[in-house]
Formats: structure tokens, C-alpha cells, sequence
């Protein structure tokens, strides 16, 4: 599974927004989208696909990052990969 942290996307973002965002710039589906609870200045989402690697999402994200999509700047990094211990 590989992750992908998305910077400066409102929480009046829906997680389908997100998602059709991310295929429009050739991502495969999104398993699932979690918010990351902030202070409101710079909300964020963490993306998960089960179907790509992490090699293969590191050659999508240059694809968004800094792409200026609902009156923000993105910021698109790729999460180290997680121990399932």
C-alpha cells in the first residue's frame, strides 16, 4: 500500500473530488482518503492506494505537486512506507 500526503485541501473537499482530481492526472482510484485534523491553515489529506507501489506512485506525484487546484497550492509528498508489526 502507498500513501500519498496531500497539503492545502479544504475540509469542503470531498473525498470523490479528490479522487477524480487525482485520475484526471493519471492515478489509478484511491482506496480510501483520510483527513489530517489541523488548525485550519493548512488542511491536508492522506490518500491510500492498495493497488500501486511506492515506486509507482513516486513517478505520479511530480504530476500535482504545486498544481494550483481549488484556490490552493498542493503539496504532494510521498508517506514512507509503514511496518504492519
Amino acid at each position: 500500500m502507498a500513501e500519498l500526503y496531500l497539503g492545502n485541501v479544504e475540509e469542503s473537499v470531498t473525498e470523490e473530488e479528490i479522487a477524480e482530481f487525482l485520475i484526471r492526472y493519471g492515478f489509478p482510484r484511491p482506496s480510501s482518503v483520510q483527513r489530517v485534523p489541523g488548525s485550519g491553515s493548512r488542511p491536508a489529506a492522506i490518500v491510500l492506494f492498495d493497488d500501486v507501489s511506492t515506486d509507482g506512485l513516486r513517478l505520479l506525484q511530480p504530476r500535482i505537486h504545486n498544481v494550483f487546484w481549488k484556490n490552493h497550492t498542493l503539496v504532494a509528498q510521498l508517506l514512507p512506507e509503514r511496518s504492519e508489526d
